[in-house]
């Protein structure tokens, strides 16, 4: 019998696993606390359990564990890049970066991605599979664990596309609100799309009460068709139909992610578009410096070009922030350890 991973499982569905052996419900309770809260990473450290049930238990189930093969610590600001080994060998990458207000762990919600945006290094390497939810919750418990540091928000705009990963992703924010796990807020995570209407649409029905970011980085479908293949089968206008919408049903503000690609998403015929585009919503626009990598020859736009950018948007009366770069040092941008890994086999 293959075993099954028991982390993933969600509090509701542990109990009608463990009913199903013919065990009593509290046992559920007992291991989900003993998983989530105290991370144990065998079933052997579940000592309130007979030691029968802890065997059985490791008959049908395993706890799985990520394995961290590299991390880089940032001289200018502390930000710290894991690349995380999964239990087949698999490897994504999650940051840690320090703010006034708190620690937040950017992590990934797939090894790989197929969205194939012309700008983004994890698309790179390819996609090779989607993330469960102990993959996800596992990287909170690795950062925290090596770090000796406490994370108090989760932004998913690591490797994937977390709404191609939908039913998993779901499961996880279930798992991390749990107040018998994690026990964090959903008003603490921020979730980055790059415009999957359809999943956007049946996110809003669920009524979370997460940040939805939503990587539109050009104001047209000209633009937009050049550098996120994405807009081909969603256009502009359907994904922000479909945004509008969100904002109504779920009453939750959404960010507007905003690459600034230098003579390509950064003149002032784009921020007057963008402006117009987004007129009357209830947004945030977030400028994003587009990070360079060897593969593509897309270049970030200047600081004039940023402020000018950013003020003619402010005049038009939206809310804007220009993103502060963490870890320079270190490439903390997600998707450039895990291409690397793959290209040189270490």
């Amino acid at each position: 019998m293959e075993k099954k991973d028991i982390k993933s499982l969600t509090r509701e569905k542990l109990t009608a696993a463990i009913t199903q052996m013919g065990l009593p419900k509290f046992r559920a309770g007992q291991i989900f606390s003993w998983l989530h809260q105290k991370n144990v990473k065998t079933f052997e450290e579940m000592t309130n359990l007979p030691a029968a049930l802890r065997t059985q238990l490791s008959e049908q189930f395993y706890i799985p564990q990520l394995k961290i093969v590299r991390k880089l610590v940032s001289r200018i600001d502390g930000t710290i890049k894991y690349l995380f080994e999964l239990p087949d060998g698999e490897r994504v990458e999650s940051v840690l970066m320090h703010y006034k207000h708190g620690n937040s762990l950017c992590i990934s919600s797939q090894a790989g991605c197929r969205m194939g945006c012309k700008f983004c290094a994890s698309t790179i390497a390819g996609f090779t599979r989607n993330l469960v939810p102990s993959e996800l919750l596992g990287q909170i418990a690795a950062a925290c664990e090596d770090s000796g540091q406490r994370v108090h928000s989760i932004v998913m705009m690591g490797i994937g596309e977390p709404l191609d990963n939908f039913e998993n992703v779901l499961d996880f924010l279930n798992l991390l609100e749990d107040e018998k796990g994690f026990g964090m807020s959903h008003r603490h995570v921020s979730l980055s799309t790059c415009g999957l209407v359809d999943k956007i649409r049946e996110l809003a029905q669920k009524k979370l009460q997460i940040t939805l970011s939503v990587s539109l980085h050009a104001p047209n479908n000209e633009r937009r068709d050049q550098i996120m293949p994405v807009n081909h089968r969603y256009p502009v206008e359907e994904l922000i139909a479909a945004c509008k919408d969100y904002t109504r049903i779920t009453g939750r503000r959404i960010s507007f992610e905003y690459a600034l690609i230098s003579g390509v998403t950064d003149t002032d015929e784009c921020a007057y578009q963008l402006a117009k585009l987004l007129k009357g919503m209830l947004c945030h626009v977030n400028l994003i410096p587009v990070n360079e990598i060897r593969e593509r020859d897309y270049k970030k736009s200047s600081k004039e070009s940023i402020r000018r950018f950013a003020g003619i948007l402010e005049k038009h009366r939206l809310t804007v922030t220009v993103r502060r770069k963490l870890g320079a040092d270190i490439d903390a941008a997600c998707g450039q350890l895990r291409k690397d890994s793959a290209q040189t086999g270490r």
